[in-house]
């Protein structure tokens, strides 16, 4: 969501933007669901791909390539790094002690390790971080470690693996994070904290799902590179994906080897350090080397990494396996989107944890949605269709006038400066504040009245009231994607403000196909800036933006978790 109104906005700007991402499809984790389910890795991997890039589309995330990394394209890419990395002595073989399940014989994923962490004591550590204290672990850190599978001890068995050699970017990475200053504090302080205790990290793992590693001695049937070392190249390989499929191989440099363009992540908190360290280490280390970079410039660091809080369910932790969730599929089936996009951005975690409550949303979407944008742009939109059916010529503007339409126009600078500064929530509070503005302007001159005594400045607020109903479409279109399309519509205009996404289908060299999410941007009409609505222009009978829910929504949402008294 922070990444889809970030793209959306720049857009709009007239900024060339590139939003890749993807489906992440390797490393134990997967293996393990998909044993669980009775399926192979690959089918797990195909069906959750085409469960996740429809929930997107519904959403309206508007990736120009959101992919999969069980690409050839993908494997070359990360297998280039990889290799690269290597030569240049950044990977380095070491023993260490590994976690399999005694009930499998198969490898457990750190991630699939509980235990007590040895720095804080914190009792539900994970085996590679402690959500609490934030400090990477290895599984055999832990005190008292359980497979959140079964709850059996793990056995940990002595294995060769190759090790990326953070300590050996320690202090690079200091200096650059200690330059990073338009960062979220509670990003910046983590990051300085970790890489002032860097130490090796095992980039191998012995399973026979994922990217084979490219050097001699550790064999396919056996060896594989770590999914958090394949995962962060999934933001490269897409974008070299990206240029092939629009015909221009070499396109993806425009970005990645260019140093006038910007670079922002966005994800969790848990996944921080991954970004902010070992995918800067790894970029580092690469360089303008191996084959992908052809000499040609390094790559680009991360400009800003957007890492939002935690979300909580009802006051509980959220937890896919205990149905404390929200699935997009089954919320869709219900309620609409842009209402969904507007409460995770105006209660959203950016700065310290949020928590999801239906009350709060059924709250928000009937007080704020649909009594203050809802109602002003039905109540402008049905005096005007009823009483000119077009935008009235307006008679000279009174200095009332001018005031609420300088006062929606600087709502452009001001909400434009704050989502520069990934401060989401912020930006929609000063559009809701600029729409109350034009609802009591409305509401002041009541053209429903003046239409029986003063057609003129009947046609004259009605004018200012589009105005502003023109301009406050555009500024919650990078947050309000699907209404302000209809709005755009209602208004009289042609094309698309935020138009709809698609999937496209590639085939790859080795005769794979696989689809992508992805969008014709370029042809949408929209731009960031104050309504040039002209009189005249035929507007379309209104229907409603928003629904009203009812109060029992909220009962009848927490039967289906369950957690009623």
């Amino acid at each position: 969501m922070p990444a889809d109104v970030f793209a959306r906005y720049h857009r709009l700007k007239g900024d060339d933007v590139l939003m890749v991402s993807g489906t992440d499809e390797h490393g134990t984790p997967v293996m393990v669901a998909a044993d669980r389910q009775g399926v192979s890795p690959r089918e797990l991997a195909d069906s959750g791909n085409e469960i996740i890039r429809t929930d997107l589309r519904n959403l309206g995330i508007s990736y120009d390539c959101f992919t999969r990394t069980t690409t050839l394209n993908h494997r070359r890419v990360t297998q280039d790094l990889f290799r690269t990395l290597h030569q240049k002595g950044y990977l380095i073989e070491q023993r260490a002690l590994g976690a399999f399940s005694p009930s499998t014989g198969r490898t457990l994923p750190d991630r699939y390790i509980e235990g007590t962490c040895p720095i804080c004591g914190f009792a539900s550590a994970r085996g590679d971080q402690c959500d609490n204290c934030g400090n990477q672990l290895d599984p055999v850190d832990l005190i008292d470690p359980r497979s959140i599978i079964d709850g059996s001890t793990p056995e940990f068995r002595e294995t060769t693996h190759l090790f990326l050699d953070l300590p050996a970017f320690a202090d690079q990475l200091e200096e650059w994070i200690s330059k990073q200053d338009t960062w979220r504090a509670n990003v910046r302080n983590f990051s300085l904290g970790l890489v002032r205790e860097l130490k090796p990290r095992a980039m191998t793992r012995d399973i026979d799902w994922g990217v084979p590693v490219p050097v001699e001695g550790y064999p396919e049937e056996t060896k594989r590179i770590y999914v958090w070392f394949d995962a962060v190249i999934g933001y490269l390989s897409a974008s070299v994906e990206w240029a092939h499929n629009v015909g221009r191989p070499d396109a993806w440099r425009e970005w990645w080897q260019n140093a006038d363009a910007r670079h922002f992540y966005f994800m969790g908190k848990d996944n921080i350090v991954f970004h902010t360290v070992i995918w800067p280490a790894m970029l580092l280390g690469y360089g303008s080397g191996g084959e992908l970079g052809a000499r040609r410039g390094d790559l680009h660091l991360p400009t800003n990494v957007v890492a939002s809080e935690y979300v909580t369910m009802e006051g509980k932790k959220a937890s896919s396996s205990r149905n404390v969730a929200i699935w997009v599929r089954d919320f869709l089936s219900r309620y609409d989107a842009d209402p969904l996009r507007y409460y995770l951005t105006a209660a959203g975690p950016e700065t310290q944890d949020s928590d999801f409550t239906w009350e709060e949303f059924v709250r928000r979407n009937n007080d704020e949605l649909l009594a203050n944008w809802g109602n002003l742009v039905n109540r402008t939109l049905v005096n005007a269709h009823r009483n000119f059916g077009e935008v009235p010529q307006p008679g000279e503007l009174t200095e009332v006038d001018r005031t609420v339409l300088d006062g929606v126009a600087a709502a452009f600078d001001e909400v434009g400066a704050l989502i520069d500064q990934a401060r989401f929530r912020a930006a929609i509070g000063e559009i809701m504040r600029a729409s109350t503005l034009a609802n009591q302007y409305v509401a002041d001159q009541a053209p429903w009245a003046l239409v029986k005594t003063d057609l003129e400045r009947a046609a004259t607020v009605l004018y200012v009231a589009l105005r502003c109903v023109d301009s406050l479409k555009t500024l919650f279109a990078p947050f309000l994607p699907f209404t302000s399309q209809t709005v755009h519509e209602l208004l009289g205009y042609d094309g698309w403000l935020a138009g709809p996404l698609e999937f496209r289908a590639f085939t790859e060299e080795d005769g794979a196909t696989h689809e992508v999410l992805t969008g014709d941007y370029a042809a949408w009409v929209g731009t960031w800036g104050p309504s040039e609505l002209q009189p005249g222009q035929t507007l379309q009978e209104p229907r409603p933006l928003f629904r009203k829910l009812p109060p029992e929504t909220v009962e009848e949402e927490l039967e289906r978790l369950g957690l009623t008294a």
